[in-house]
């Protein structure tokens, strides 16, 4: 989050509500027993409910004690600070810091648009706010020692995307910071359980991110889909020290919060850790028979970045699978249909039509509407055209660049996409905020009418992408 971002909050975002108050009349030993009682370093004087003036802990030393005065012979009239000075709930934090600042004090009551007390904001709530910057997080990351530290900075990540969402940060900005920081927590994890248990580890091996978490397009919703890879001549010793790691690594994973794979792709299984030579078997027994579990685990691995370990696994993986689909494009073919598979929920005359019954009837699944189709399709037309790594949007620039997508086409893939993901992070957003798990649905009620047009318009570009697939892979004489 930019510093931009951060000090153009409104102070009604960040500004304490529970203000406690005194009348003027009222005994300074008095108000100090509250300000003692409550916990808290001043307290606002009123008279007659009007806020008049502020009594800090400060004014207690300096204009009290310091000076030798009785506090049972004062009233807090006679230290308050006044005229008191106020800020606008609407105003922005940097007006409130840089108000604080001219006029040397650490806190301002915040008044509403009729005038009314309704909080105070104070210097510290700004170094509260930065706390939930993605800078400080990352710092608290890199800095943890345990997985229970861990735990709670995963559940410190979700509420970051909560409160940058509410500050405006664009989608894609928003999901490439969940990404970052995902990655590394999952690095600073794998960093804890070697040291702590495994120093004996081989260095002759990766782990692997696979799917949205290679691309790096992780919102709210995201299980874990990992391998691992290792060297061919690792001596059975350093297989089994390895398998051990990998199954303590995914458990702690789960523990600190991360849901386990429903398909179990991830690298304390067996099918998902093996050597290079083994996994090159894998992927053309994959390429050879393009069944729907083979398409599924060869598009997921498709994805694969190096997140920890010897990155020249990853290469030769890669320009392994790029010289097997050179000789076979059945299996893009059937990846393409996939995608194609996926039709978007738009009626005859173009409405669009909500799940009908079950706990999310009136709702559509944007993943299945749009967003997979997209990511699945491009994929499948970047491995095809030799299109370099990346996500899906460097993979449509990519495509764009070599004459593949026309500018006007990619540029409408592109706005359809950012759309539906951020509909995606708002229901999700949504969920939480309501007490449930984080899915991939938005409840069409939560859209006004022009966001609605703009749905209708993102699922028309999906339709006709898909119509492009099909005639770029010639899905018709698959279907003879």
């Amino acid at each position: 989050m930019s510093a931009e971002n951060v000090f153009f909050v409104p102070v009604r975002d960040l500004c304490q509500r529970d203000v406690v108050t005194c009348e003027q009349d009222t005994s300074l030993v008095s108000a100090a027993a509250v300000m003692s009682e409550r916990n808290i370093s001043s307290i606002v004087v009123c008279a007659d409910q009007v806020p008049v003036g502020m009594v800090t802990d400060r004014d207690l030393r300096n204009k009290v004690v310091a000076q030798g005065r009785s506090p049972s012979d004062l009233l807090v009239s006679d230290v308050m600070n006044r005229p008191l000075v106020t800020i606008g709930e609407d105003d922005y934090l940097f007006d409130a810091l840089y108000l604080m600042t001219r006029r040397r004090i650490h806190r301002l009551c915040v008044i509403d648009a009729n005038g009314e007390l309704c909080g105070i904001v104070t210097d510290s709530d700004a170094l509260r706010l930065q706390s939930r910057s993605p800078q400080l997080l990352m710092k608290e990351i890199e800095e943890a020692t345990g997985v229970d530290e861990l735990k709670s900075l995963h559940r410190k990540l979700e509420q970051l995307v909560i409160h940058l969402a509410g500050t405006g940060v664009a989608t894609k900005d928003l999901v490439q910071t969940v990404a970052h920081l995902n990655d590394r927590i999952l690095i600073r994890l794998i960093e804890l359980v070697r040291s702590a248990r495994y120093p004996d580890l081989t260095d002759r091996f990766a782990f692997l991110a696979l799917g949205s978490e290679g691309r790096q397009e992780q919102t709210l919703s995201t299980d874990q889909d990992n391998a691992i890879v290792f060297a061919d001549d690792l001596s059975e010793s350093e297989r089994e020290r390895l398998a051990a790691f990998s199954e303590d690594l995914i458990d702690r994973l789960i523990e600190i919060g991360v849901p386990p794979c429903a398909g179990g792709i991830m690298a304390k299984n067996p099918a998902w850790r093996r050597s290079l030579s083994e996994w090159k078997l894998v992927l053309e027994k994959w390429l050879r028979t393009p069944s729907p579990e083979n398409i599924l685990s060869g598009s997921m691995f498709f994805d694969l970045r190096t997140l920890y370990g010897d990155s020249g696994f990853e290469s030769e993986l890669k320009a392994h699978i790029q010289s097997q689909l050179q000789a076979n494009n059945l299996f893009l073919a059937h990846s393409a249909a996939n995608a194609v598979g996926f039709k978007p929920p738009l009626g005859l005359l173009g409405q669009i039509k909500p799940e009908r019954r079950g706990p999310n009837r009136g709702s559509i699944e944007l993943k299945k509407a749009g967003i997979f189709p997209i990511t699945e399709g491009i994929k499948a037309m970047a491995l095809q055209a030799g299109v370099g790594d990346g996500g899906t949007r460097g993979r449509v620039f990519g495509l764009e660049r070599v004459g593949v997508l026309r500018p006007e086409q990619a540029d409408h893939l592109i706005t359809a996409l950012d759309f539906l993901v951020t509909l995606r992070l708002r229901g999700q957003l949504l969920a939480i905020e309501q007490g449930r798990t984080p899915n991939n649905y938005l409840p069409l009620e939560r859209l006004n009418r022009i966001e609605e047009g703009r749905l209708k318009l993102a699922l028309k570009e999906v339709s006709r992408f898909q119509t492009f697939l099909y005639g770029r892979f010639h899905l018709n004489q698959m279907s003879r």
